[in-house]
């Protein structure tokens, strides 16, 4: 209860139902482990929590960039929700240290992994929504993710190499461009899921990651590395 609450005190939210938090910071692998005790894990709130945020995020750039196109936004709120500037908002309290993990994820260094902390402060996200509403949770993000978001309204925020594919793709023809999941290996906490980008229906490159994200940025990354070659 301790970590609970230093961990409100650190986002400046206090729980009412202290349970949707511990939710919020349950890795499946410590569910896993756990499984006689019936413990709840955060995929669903990630689940959640990565529409809340979109919402949240799409509404004040909507309401605060007027002249800018449908596709600047797009490409701005992009670079927002991603999976790299969630780990960066979320280093910024340390959520990782407040994450229950299985010991197998752990010793696998699991606790500095983006995925998970990135999944971790969308479920954090939809546990505020779920909480005590959409206003609580806009305020959370809004305050947690200030930097983030000004860095990339100004263009100076990292692209991730999904957002740099489809520029450099939509630059040269209005070709459709499409993740797919290939595969999935391994047990739930500790999967591989490879996917496929898709040009225009014709696979073009490939990659893995221990999320769907970040196995589609790791093949738009190779991708951005063959047309790079030529």
């Amino acid at each position: 209860m301790k970590k609970l609450n230093e961990l409100q005190s650190r986002i400046g939210y206090d729980f009412n139902d202290i349970e949707l938090l511990k939710t919020a910071l349950t890795h499946t692998s410590y569910a896993n482990e756990h499984k006689r005790r019936m413990i709840k894990h955060n995929e669903r709130l990630e689940f959640l929590g990565d529409s809340v945020l979109s919402l949240i995020i799409t509404t004040y750039l909507f309401k605060n960039l007027s002249s800018i196109t449908e596709g600047e936004l797009s490409r701005i709120r992009s670079t927002i929700v991603c999976e790299n500037s969630l780990k960066m908002s979320g280093d910024q309290f340390d959520l990782s240290h407040y994450i229950y993990m299985g010991r197998g994820e752990e010793q696998t260094g699991g606790r500095n992994r983006s995925s998970i902390v990135s999944d971790a402060m969308e479920a954090l996200i939809a546990s505020i929504y779920l909480d005590s509403g959409y206003e609580s949770a806009e305020r959370f993000v809004l305050s947690q993710m200030k930097d983030i978001i000004d860095k990339a309204i100004e263009g100076k925020l990292f692209k991730d190499y999904k957002t740099q594919y489809q520029e450099m793709i939509q630059k040269k023809s209005n070709s459709k461009i499409e993740y797919v999941v290939i595969s999935e290996e391994g047990p739930d906490h500790q999967k591989t899921f490879t996917v496929g980008l898709m040009l225009n229906d014709r696979n073009v490159s490939t990659g893995e990651g221990r999320s769907k994200k970040a196995a589609e940025q790791k093949a738009a990354e190779i991708a951005l590395e063959k047309i790079n070659e030529h």
